[in-house]
């Protein structure tokens, strides 16, 4: 088989895209209007700790400062946060507005679900997921994915 017609992980990329799709379908189902699944985390944050500039919401979320500025910046325009007021004025911190304030139960019992969902999923399979992931990550150690991408007889 020549590997210009594969896609070996694509049933999982579409897997992911499926439940991902579930969960969005939820918000549709609630009225909320312009959620994405990748504001939930981002809004929870801003709702258990408070105002965050990007880089702290991007640190604890474990994301890159462009991809938080990115996504602060479209929860932004669908009126999900909004800029404070910051100790020093060279910053601005991010924080949720009335409307986030309003939906913001609904989104802790979306996420309390999503989670135990999938948990239940990960121990109903045979070898879970997060061992998979793990076993992976212990097999990128020894040699990253960069250097199984370089073959030597090149």
């Amino acid at each position: 088989m020549d590997l210009l017609d594969s896609n070996h992980w694509s049933d999982l990329h579409a897997l992911l895209a499926d439940l991902d799709r579930d969960i969005a379908a939820l918000y549709t189902e609630a009225g909320i209007e312009g959620m994405r699944t990748r504001f939930v985390g981002p809004l929870i944050a801003l709702h258990r700790f408070g105002p965050m500039t990007i880089r702290e919401l991007a640190a604890r979320r474990g994301v890159s400062h462009s991809a938080m500025s990115q996504t602060a910046a479209a929860m932004a325009r669908a009126g999900f946060v909004e800029s404070t007021a910051g100790d020093d004025g060279r910053t601005r911190p991010i924080g949720l507005t009335a409307r986030s304030h309003e939906i913001m139960p609904f989104l802790v019992a979306e996420w309390r679900s999503t989670e135990a969902a999938v948990r239940q999923l990960d121990e109903e399979l045979p070898y879970s997921m997060t061992r998979v992931v793990a076993d992976l990550r212990a097999l990128l150690a020894a040699r990253s994915f960069a250097e199984r991408l370089r073959p030597v007889d090149r």
